[in-house]
Order: structure tokens, then C-alpha cells, then sequence
């Protein structure tokens, strides 16, 4: 799925919103997500998983074409870990009609589900 599908998502979903508005949804989320991580913050999504910034050091590589040992800077990475309900939904295996066996949630407005 990509930013794009994720948009055409929100349309079908709400055709109240115009692809413009669920545009700066979905923006407005990527955008508050990064800043978090930028700062170091944690993101928990329930049901879905969690976003944290793991630090790697310094260390010494070598350029793959030529042999030569490089040095490589320590820096910050994002790292995704996959929650529980999230492995379990997509570890499921489909009915033997080819129905889901558990029953998509819509999104919602509210901020219960998340």
C-alpha cells in the first residue's frame, strides 16, 4: 500500500472529504509522526505496534567494490516493532470461501480503536 492508496482509502471510506483534505490528513500524520521521532519520542499505535529511535554507533565498514575499510558515523535510525494483535491479523489464514475469518474494523472518527 502506498501514501496514494492510503489517500484513496480515506475517500471511499468518507466521501465527505475531498482527496485534497484526506491529502493533508494523511500528511498531517507522517509529519507529526517524523517530528516525534526526531525528537526522540516514542510512538505506540495499539493494535498495530510501536515506532523508537535506536542509536547506532560508530564503526568501521568496507566499501563492497573496492576492499577499503570506510568509516562509518554513528547515527539515529527509526525501528518498527509489529504488535501482537497486528502479527496475529496478518498471520490469520482466509476462510475457505476467501472471506477474511475476522471481519475488517472501519475507521472511524473516534479514538477508541487506536
Amino acid at each position: 500500500m502506498t501514501k496514494r492508496d492510503l489517500i484513496d482509502e480515506i475517500v471511499r471510506l468518507y466521501p465527505t472529504y475531498s482527496r485534497r483534505d484526506a491529502e493533508v490528513i494523511v500528511n498531517a500524520v507522517f509529519d507529526s509522526m517524523t517530528d516525534a521521532l526526531r525528537q526522540g519520542e516514542r510512538i505506540e499505535i495499539r493494535g498495530f505496534g510501536s515506532f523508537v529511535v535506536k542509536s547506532r554507533r560508530a564503526r568501521e565498514g568496507r566499501n563492497p567494490k573496492t576492499g577499503e575499510i570506510v568509516a562509518v558515523a554513528a547515527k539515529r535510525v527509526p525501528f518498527f516493532k509489529v504488535g501482537k494483535e497486528l502479527k496475529q491479523r496478518v498471520d490469520q489464514q482466509p476462510q475457505e470461501d476467501g472471506a477474511e475469518s475476522r471481519p475488517r474494523r472501519a475507521m472511524t472518527g473516534d479514538s477508541s480503536g487506536v
